[in-house]
């Protein structure tokens, strides 16, 4: 792997990806950062499935990258961090365009609406193959109605070959109200490591601080960035009101949330005013994510949006029923009532009375858990994602061969 913290350029930029006759084609990756992440994740899944005799990758960062690269295991994989400052650095644009220009891939493929500029960028250097995908939104445009954002949008629309939505409410968004033909979008959802996340085999792992866990503990847990977003607040309050309903230093109740983000402290805060600390663990940041999901019995996603969720696949992966909110792909992937509930978001009650129907129920959880295991196998595999990826990409070299 080829790690750069200035864009290449010259002859630096044309010896490193200097081609020679049956290379494969490289894709560019525009992304904002290269950090923890739904989105990052997706793309790391993909360039790790993606047979590499088809494409090489690259992948440019408008910002930086972060140890979470490491997870890359495909040889050759070029990380660039452009550095670009927080606001308007006009800078950034020229310091992109010299290395899209080094680079000379055959397709970029931009994320979100941070990165969209870049498909002009991509224009002016020669890059006829571009494809832009939608991945979610966030505090700023819940809903995907701001009018800058998208006649920015309709603005770059023009120079997309081709959309990828990674919701079918993404999708229908991108036609309805982006204007973009139907035929140019692609929904294609996440992909699940299913080897990696699966079912406990045995006893729940013991996770948390000596003590935290009891005999007959019943575990609600949550996986994610701690942002305004992310709405881990109201799922700290159903927690409290469902103590209030067990009071008690006996309470089964644990609760757990891993991640960091600005939002950790206040969800501690909550707990502590209320005297429960010593019920929940939040952790920070964990690369364990796999073994604490096999100590959870519920998983619960208390989203504002969402694109795809990939904490919820792999929550679903790992045997858990879901408890999440009505927003976004979250429609997509809980099927209520069969792998398990979806709730308004901003509705702390509603999510208490999803989570208690669990906890007083015992066979409820292990019966959505195992639907939820079969709906992964079936619909979520890596190898579908990375497939119906390289499916788009060789479409659009195919129409490319055909116009010359």
């Amino acid at each position: 792997m080829l790690l750069t913290s200035e864009p290449v350029s010259g002859a630096q930029g044309a010896s490193l990806q200097a081609t020679a006759p049956g290379t494969p084609p490289l894709i560019v990756h525009l992304i904002h950062q290269l950090g923890v992440g739904g989105l990052e994740n997706g793309l790391v899944n993909l360039i790790n499935n993606m047979p590499p005799t088809h494409y090489r990758h690259a992948i440019v960062c408008l910002k930086d990258y972060t140890d979470f690269h490491q997870r890359i295991t495909t040889p050759g994989v070029q990380i660039i961090s452009l550095n670009k400052l927080e606001g308007k650095d006009w800078r950034h644009y020229l310091r992109l365009y010299r290395t899209l220009r080094d680079l000379r891939p055959a397709l970029i493929h931009t994320r979100n609406l941070g990165c969209i500029e870049g498909l002009l960028l991509a224009a002016l250097a020669g890059i006829k193959l571009r494809v832009h995908g939608e991945h979610g939104r966030d505090m700023h445009d819940l809903h995907g109605t701001n009018w800058k954002y998208n006649l920015l949008r309709k603005m770059m629309r023009p120079l997309v070959g081709h959309f990828i939505a990674v919701s079918q409410d993404l999708q229908s968004w991108l036609v309805e109200r982006i204007g973009a033909h139907p035929a140019r979008v692609t929904h294609i959802g996440n992909g699940v490591n299913s080897l990696q996340f699966h079912p406990r085999l045995g006893p729940a792992a013991a996770v948390g601080p000596p003590g935290f866990l009891c005999n007959n503990a019943f575990v609600i847990g949550s996986v994610g960035r701690m942002v305004d977003v992310k709405d881990f607040k109201s799922l700290v309050q159903a927690f409290l009101l469902l103590l209030a309903q067990e009071p008690g230093p006996g309470s089964r109740l644990r609760l757990i949330i891993a991640g960091d983000g600005p939002c950790r402290e206040a969800c501690l805060a909550q707990l502590r005013q209320a005297g429960v600390a010593s019920l929940a663990w939040l952790p920070g940041a964990r690369d364990d994510v796999p073994q604490l999901m096999r100590a959870m019995d519920l998983f619960v996603l208390p989203s504002l949006t969402e694109g795809s969720s990939n904490t919820i696949l792999e929550a679903m992966s790992s045997g858990l029923p879901v408890v999440a909110t009505t927003v976004g792909g979250n429609v997509d992937l809980v099927q209520p009532g069969w792998t398990g509930t979806l709730v308004p978001p901003q509705a702390p009650d509603l999510l208490a009375d999803a989570i208690a129907d669990y906890y007083s129920m015992p066979e409820l959880g292990p019966r959505h858990g195992m639907r939820g295991r079969r709906q992964v196998l079936a619909e979520h595999s890596l190898l579908a994602m990375s497939d119906a990826y390289l499916a788009v990409y060789d479409a659009m070299f195919q129409s490319l061969h055909q116009q010359s």
